[in-house]
């Protein structure tokens, strides 16, 4: 007797605690008003095939048709045209692509749903919730009604809610239904029993979809201080910003852990030594981050599914735009070349500065004609403001000078036969000719650089004739130039 009063007495005491929320939850068998922690129990009837077996209606049969028969039952994922069009035509579960459990009351009012939950941590309170659709078309049919029991294996009731009458609607409407109960100090596993209140025949003809457990507290708000939720910064530019958060009353010894999530908050991790009401974040590469705080009574924090937690709050690093200015260019004075630049990001913005001799600031290969040597640069902005840069040098020169010698002995001087300013990005095509007219080097599109040899064998000292084809107008030159030995 000294334990079950104790356990009243504490409880008593929590719902004090807790105050207009334990209010609200039991005027009106409400979900839960303050914070929720991740589902325990997700109970969705899975994809594809159904399942006939895990969750099988006391005194049902299974219908594998989509339009099952009174008394039994059928897990799908869309039903349609059933006895004469008297049912909604429901293509898809409550969240979408999945199935639902669809049941066609019995005669006589009994239970529909019976299942064991286990997995749940003593002395918590957790909220349940259900989603139903009243499928019948007709106002005139009967409409289900549905009541909720929690118990436990032994039987006794831990909370009970009862539905009402399910309205029909003008289109299929899923609506949500849930209450709050807490688990007893000793076995915490409960039995979810679900009772159809009304007789079958003309009506009383429900979906179920998406039953979940999940734990239920004190609200637990967390922020980013100074900011909004939700944050955009560039990596090189980001503060050591602080989250706080703040806990309504209803813990007697409450553990705080700060969680982290790179996965759209599909799944979280612990953050090392992060156990304050505050956490000072820290600069990271970029990439999305979401955070919250979890908390749970000291004893149980250890157990994911004992633990409620607050809203996200989400920090988007974003990166610097990548910029390639192209590789540095040559023109001979007067003349112009076309610049070859990359740049991406997200939704990025760029420029050419300066503007001078540039055709179109705003693209990434405009043609240049400076007067001058230019170092032009190239400015990208991201949506978020990240800016990054590229340069890229056009070095105007009086003419092409063709060396007319060189010595390639091995020495280290003048080894190389070089035409030191001609842009090999202009797709100049050079030929060296020996003294009999037969082509011993040639470079296209590249740099030329000639090392006196032709395949391999190093040619004798003498004379030979250059050709420098251009492809962009530009005239043809020819001249000859001294290998010597």
């Amino acid at each position: 007797m000294g334990g079950v009063f104790k356990e009243f007495v504490i409880r008593k005491w929590l719902c004090t605690l807790l105050a207009l929320t334990c209010i609200s939850w039991m005027a009106g068998a409400q979900l839960c008003t303050g914070s929720l922690g991740d589902p325990v129990v997700n109970i969705t009837f899975g994809t594809g095939g159904g399942n006939t077996s895990v969750y099988t209606p006391p005194g049902y049969s299974y219908d594998a048709s989509a339009c099952p028969n009174d008394g039994y039952y059928t897990i799908t994922g869309y039903t349609s045209g059933c006895f004469g069009n008297a049912w909604h035509t429901v293509n898809n579960d409550h969240t979408g692509g999945g199935n639902f459990m669809l049941v066609n009351a019995s005669y006589q009012p009994a239970d529909f749903f019976l299942y064991t939950v286990r997995g749940l941590c003593p002395n918590t309170t957790y909220e349940f919730s259900a989603w139903i659709m009243n499928v019948l078309i007709s106002p005139t049919g009967i409409q289900p009604n549905l009541t909720f029991r929690i118990e436990t294996p032994a039987g006794a009731v831990l909370n009970t809610f009862n539905t009402g009458d399910i309205p029909v609607t003008p289109v299929p409407q899923w609506d949500q239904y849930g209450f709050y109960f807490t688990t007893t100090a000793g076995n915490p596993d409960v039995v979810l029993r679900i009772t159809n209140n009304a007789p079958g025949g003309i009506g009383n003809d429900l979906a179920l979809d998406d039953i979940s457990f999940r734990p239920c507290g004190p609200v637990l708000s967390s922020s980013i201080l100074g900011n909004s939720n939700e944050i955009d910064i560039c990596y090189y530019d980001q503060p050591g910003y602080t989250f706080n958060a703040v806990i309504s009353p209803g813990f007697l010894n409450p553990v705080f852990q700060w969680q982290l999530s790179t996965d759209s908050a599909a799944t979280w991790k612990d953050i090392a030594g992060a156990t304050n009401l505050v956490y000072q974040r820290q600069p990271t590469v970029a990439g999305h981050y979401w955070y919250r705080l979890t908390v749970a009574e000291d004893g149980n924090s250890g157990i994911q599914s004992c633990r409620i937690a607050s809203n996200v709050l989400r920090v988007n690093v974003r990166p610097k735009p990548q910029v390639n200015g192209g590789p540095d260019r040559i023109i001979i004075k007067g003349g112009s070349v076309q610049l070859s630049a990359t740049a991406t990001g997200e939704n990025i913005i760029h420029t050419w500065l300066p503007p001078d001799g540039i055709s179109d600031v705003t693209v990434l290969d405009p043609v240049a004609s400076p007067a001058g040597d230019t170092y032009y640069t190239l400015r990208a902005t991201s949506a978020y403001g990240c800016v990054s840069e590229d340069y890229v040098m056009v070095k105007v020169v009086a003419g092409i000078f063709v060396p007319t010698a060189f010595t390639p002995n091995n020495d280290g001087r003048n080894d190389y036969w070089r035409i030191p300013y001609l842009d090999p990005l202009q797709g100049a095509t050079v030929s060296v000719f020996n003294r009999y007219g037969q082509l011993v080097y040639q470079a296209a599109g590249t740099a030329v650089s000639w090392d006196g040899t032709f395949k391999g064998i190093p040619q004798n000292t003498g004379t030979y004739v250059y050709l420098i084809q251009f492809k962009d107008g530009t005239p043809d030159m020819k001249g000859t130039f001294t290998l010597v030995r």
